[in-house]
């Protein structure tokens, strides 16, 4: 059993791994780095590590798992988020908050959740009717926007209502995608 520091983010939950014994740094490449004396510690997922402590900003609680993704779904992406920005929504109109450049890592879970043979996440929830609300931003505009996408073209009605309800709905693209989808609901 593994075990894991639980931080949190204005979009869920992560984890990273935690060693506060010398037996924990087993199979982890740091067996003859890390001394008794600089535990604990927390791997950082990158190939880094980091002294833990318990005071450091957003940090919750230490779990033990055995699983691959020790955290779930709903725990690392908050799901219908009332502060939603950015992430995944599903054809029923659920949401699942990510940051910017996690929109693949989140992908993965979800696919994982829902699709457990799947091969491919994002393209798995593009053709099973999911919608990405990606930043918008190209460097040279003042604000950050919200772009909608989906490979298929086509949304469902529980889609709109959320983009309606997030304030997407006079987005260009989102405009599109309700004239190209309206006449299936």
């Amino acid at each position: 059993m593994k075990k894991y520091a639980v931080y949190s983010s204005p979009t869920g939950n992560y984890c990273y791994m935690y060693a506060d014994c010398v037996e924990a740094l087993e199979n982890t490449g740091f067996e003859d780095i890390i001394t008794e004396e600089q535990l604990p510690v927390v791997f950082d997922g990158r190939g880094g590590y980091s002294r833990f402590r318990e005071d450091e900003p957003n940090f919750l609680r230490i779990i033990e798992s055995d699983k691959e993704m020790p955290l779930s779904l709903e725990e690392m992406y908050k799901r219908n988020d009332p502060d939603f920005k950015l992430g995944w929504i599903s054809p029923e109109g659920d949401t699942y908050s990510c940051a910017f450049t996690n929109h693949n890592k989140c992908a993965k879970m979800i696919a994982k959740t829902f699709y457990p043979d799947s091969r491919f996440p994002e393209r798995t929830l593009d053709r099973n009717g999911w919608l990405q609300v990606i930043d918008s931003w190209d460097g040279t505009q003042r604000h950050h926007g919200q772009f909608v996408f989906t490979e298929s073209g086509r949304i469902t009605k529980k889609q709109a209502d959320r983009l309606f309800d997030l304030g997407l709905y006079n987005n260009e693209e989102v405009r599109e995608l309700i004239v190209n989808s309206e006449n299936d609901w």
